[in-house]
């Protein structure tokens, strides 16, 4: 064993010597005593893999859910060492292990889409912040100290800081500061709803070919029937006709534009 990894195992109490079991489990075939035996490694590892899953409690997950997460890191670690490689399992667990939970904060966590950039800016800037605020205490860094920190702009500072924030979405529901004459504000009451007269503006442009081939009377009696909401009485009179026939000019235009436009639309 390296001094290295000696040094490491100083440090925590939870790295096993596991390598008999390695290697015993490397001269298996495949079946129920070559997992039992990768089981007992997974368990005598466990404690390291939580250990790694605390690193990133803070970051708006389950310790729970992150020790699960880890463990299957672990799971794949065990499965895919090699004894016989001179490495030791723990440099290639951590990794392997440290992956998988920057995997899940990566793919699964993550309320609205983030491009990789931006969430390389929201690490560097949560690190930076860390950091200064251990340096100086309490006091919140401002964006000009993380960027100089940081080696960043202030946009890519702002750019990180805004992509915290995009792990959660607020609630439709949810109460706004902002208060109104009726009460609490919600950000649902500021979305708009579905305009039914977006049909209307279809069917119109749809029909305004075919008015236009009508002749003018029709035309005329069309317009105020449907544009002014006169009657057809009302129509009848003011054209010197019967209701009746104003009634068969209607009908029978409506069913023209009908036919042409079922036509085109074919």
């Amino acid at each position: 064993m390296t001094p290295r990894v000696m040094a490491y195992r100083v440090r925590h109490e939870d790295v096993p010597d596991t390598s008999e079991a390695f290697e015993r489990a490397a001269g298996l075939p495949d079946g129920p005593e070559k997992d039992r035996t990768r089981e007992e490694i997974v368990c005598a590892w466990l404690p390291m893999a939580d250990r790694l899953a605390g690193r990133f409690r803070h970051r708006g997950e389950a310790l729970e859910d992150l020790r699960q997460v880890a463990a299957i890191g672990l799971v794949k670690a065990v499965e895919r060492y090699d004894p016989y490689r001179g490495t030791a399992f723990e440099s290639f667990a951590v990794p392997t292990i440290t992956g998988e939970l920057k995997r899940h904060f990566r793919d699964r966590l993550w309320s609205v889409h983030v491009p990789r950039r931006v969430q390389e800016l929201r690490g560097r800037v949560r690190d930076a912040r860390d950091e200064l605020a251990q340096r100086h205490g309490n006091m919140a860094p401002t964006v000009e100290d993380v960027a100089l920190h940081a080696e960043m702009t202030e946009d890519e500072v702002l750019m990180g800081v805004e992509a915290m924030d995009c792990f959660s979405v607020l609630s439709l529901d949810a109460n706004l500061s902002a208060l109104d004459e009726e009460g609490s504000a919600t950000p649902g009451d500021s979305l708009g709803g579905w305009d039914e007269a977006l049909d209307a503006v279809i069917n119109r442009e749809s029909v305004k070919p075919n008015l236009r081939r009508l002749p003018d009377r029709e035309k005329r009696i069309l317009f105020m029937r449907f544009f002014h909401g006169m009657t057809q009485s009302s129509i009848a009179k003011d054209l010197g006709i019967s209701q009746m026939h104003v009634s068969r000019l209607i009908n029978n235009s409506c069913a023209r534009i009908r036919r042409e436009v079922m036509r085109d639309a074919a």
